[in-house]
């Protein structure tokens, strides 16, 4: 069956298709009873508008944009982004809004994403993830004049508006934690260097380590995936000294850690403290279950569509740092053995 269109409603109704246009876009022309007409008519039929005539009309596609340049193995089992994208989309359904999601795994795919996107009035704007240092997304986007969110800052915004929590604060607290339980050989397992946020959680390790007077503060950097992570707990087990406590930068990647350390014979967490970033289902699913730094990931991705729907009506929208993560303390950490 073909979709319904305005000359199928017009038909129906006995009246021009400019009579239907007017009804169905709310401006006069009509009268309140034919208005009503061809309003049930319309619904009658199931007709909708379509987004490109929309667009042609009001400049408007209805639709937001994200895209993730990551392997696509890697997102599927990621909380982190399943999580926000949730965020994301619920609140641009109760918008009426849609949301266009794609993959890529280079940067220039994602650069000529957002050309095509704008180009085309495929979006009406876009969320941008995963800030770089020295970002060229940044310029284009600015370039563009594409309306644009970005989930990350305070640095290296640019004149895009960003939304981001203290990392800093949360990292140096895990730091804190562990040399309070008597740790002071900590490994860190991070993500990809050339992210902020990472650049961020690096410097604040860096300084914890420094006013703790900690003995040794060892950094492994992964493209997030759990078997990076395994690979790099691997090497950092057979180390000597080993580390007696290791942060990673995701749950995926603490997961594999723990895997890891029982194959090595290393006890979680008489022998090996584990801490992971980005408390999940998955975080309370292994034995022990993680300590974990936590924070509402959903209603941060909310923040940041409800943002960029405010610029797209025309409204400002400053920065918003959402609340500081906090650490859930749970099983996989104790004081290093004696």
């Amino acid at each position: 069956m073909r979709r319904a269109t305005i000359a199928d409603i017009a038909r129906a109704a006995g009246v021009s298709k400019g009579a239907v246009s007017y009804a169905l876009n709310g401006r006069p022309g009509v009268s309140d009873s034919t208005r009503q007409r061809i309003l049930r008519i319309a619904a009658e039929f199931g007709w909708h508008p379509s987004s490109a005539a929309r667009a042609l009309s009001d400049g408007r596609a209805g639709v937001l944009g994200l895209i993730v340049d990551r392997p696509a193995r890697t997102l599927g089992i990621e909380s982190f982004f399943m999580q926000l994208i949730s965020g994301i989309e619920a609140t641009l359904s109760a918008a009426s809004v849609g949301l266009l999601l794609q993959v890529t795994e280079d940067r220039a795919g994602e650069m000529e994403a957002y050309r095509r996107w704008w180009g085309q009035r495929q979006v009406d704007g876009v969320i941008l993830v995963d800030l770089q240092r020295d970002d060229p997304r940044v310029g284009l986007l600015e370039e563009l004049r594409m309306p644009a969110v970005v989930v990350g800052g305070p640095h290296g915004l640019g004149s895009l508006p960003g939304v981001w929590s203290d990392e800093a604060s949360a990292t140096r607290s895990v730091v804190e934690y562990l040399a309070a339980l008597g740790h002071r050989r900590i490994a860190r397992v991070a993500g990809l260097p050339r992210l902020w946020h990472t650049e961020i959680r690096s410097r604040a390790l860096d300084e914890a380590v420094d006013h703790l007077n900690l003995a040794e503060m060892t950094t492994v950097n992964t493209d997030y995936s759990g078997e990076q992570g395994a690979q790099a707990t691997r090497t950092l087990l057979a180390r000597r000294p080993a580390p007696t406590a290791i942060i990673y930068d995701n749950d995926v990647m603490a997961v594999a850690g723990v895997a890891v350390a029982h194959e090595m014979g290393v006890r979680v967490p008489e022998a090996l403290s584990i801490v992971a970033w980005d408390d999940s289902a998955l975080c309370q699913l292994v034995h022990p279950q993680l300590s974990a730094i936590s924070r509402d990931i959903a209603a941060y991705g909310g923040h940041a569509a409800q943002r960029l729907l405010d610029i797209v009506a025309g409204n400002p929208a400053g920065n918003y740092e959402d609340t500081t993560p906090r650490l859930v303390p749970r099983g996989s950490t104790a004081p290093p053995p004696r």
